[in-house]
């Protein structure tokens, strides 16, 4: 006796179980990582103390380039070494680089009534040392939730600045430039371009998403504008534990640990084509 055929109704019904399944499968993952990652946050087995001026900057003069991107924990340099760690490390990029990158995000922007971006005056939202190097950038991209401050020549006048990880968009040109970055007194290894990977992957836990606003330029103009950038669909942390291993597996990522004070190398680029393949295996590599 032949069985009957399974319905088409009978289908979307298994396929959705499936869908529900599988998300509920990742949701757990990602879940997980989090705990983990918290949990070794809490349990930061390292104190940061007297760094030698001379060493550290040995490490600096080995990423000399015309460019630099920098993430930046202040209270560790301060810990590290006897000075005003903002006018220290600022010190010493300067001396080394034409010039210095830093993130300026703003993601008040995306209220839902409407975002207003100042390039002069709104203050990125992460990390002191971006609140104090606003005012020492001389220049700063039109992105109002993902901009990028400047010190020194480096522009983005040949980019897009309306779609912030869009082919042709200012994180895409670091990447084609395969720009230095230097992590510096960041306990775990940050980098802004791995949402730039995020999005051009179109991994399944964001999705982007347009906002209305308002742009206030230096000289005083201002106008309408719609922005496109990223949301996360699901409460993640990224396992930079897990990521840090398989970039130095893979020689493209230079960790140092200074008596506590953690310092990390590495090019846009080189990232991206060591990561990719991976997050094309599995799209949640990132995140579990």
């Amino acid at each position: 006796m032949e069985l009957p055929m399974t319905t088409r109704r009978g289908d979307s019904r298994i396929e959705a179980a499936i869908q529900a399944a599988t998300e509920g499968y990742h949701r757990g993952r990602t879940l997980h990582n989090r705990a983990t990652m918290a949990l070794q946050r809490k349990r930061r087995d390292y104190e940061v103390g007297a760094v030698s001026e001379a060493t550290f900057d040995r490490i600096l003069d080995s990423y000399r380039s015309d460019a630099v991107f920098v993430h930046v924990g202040l209270r560790d340099i301060s810990r590290a070494f006897d000075h005003d760690p903002y006018e220290f490390l600022l010190g010493r990029l300067d001396e080394r680089f034409e010039s210095i990158l830093n993130p300026g995000f703003t993601p008040a922007f995306r209220s839902i009534d409407g975002g207003i971006y100042h390039k002069q005056y709104s203050v990125p939202k992460f990390g002191a040392f971006s609140r104090l190097f606003l005012n020492d950038c001389e220049y700063r991209t039109d992105d109002p939730t993902n901009s990028i401050l400047v010190r020194g020549p480096y522009r983005f006048d040949d980019c897009r600045h309306d779609d912030t990880w869009a082919p042709g968009g200012c994180f895409e040109k670091l990447d084609r430039e395969n720009v230095q970055y230097l992590n510096v007194g960041t306990d775990w290894l940050r980098s802004s371009h791995i949402h730039y990977l995020e999005s051009r992957l179109s991994v399944p836990y964001i999705e982007t998403v347009e906002y209305e606003g308002v742009i206030y330029r230096e000289d005083g103009t201002y106008e309408p504008i719609t922005h496109r950038s990223h949301e996360y669909t699901m409460r993640m942390t990224w396992n930079r534990a897990k990521i840090r291993k398989d970039l130095e597996r893979a020689g493209v990522l230079d960790s140092y640990d200074l008596n506590g004070l953690q310092v990390f190398a590495f090019r846009a680029r080189d990232i991206r084509k060591v990561l990719t393949p991976k997050i094309l295996a599995d799209p949640y590599y990132l995140v579990t």
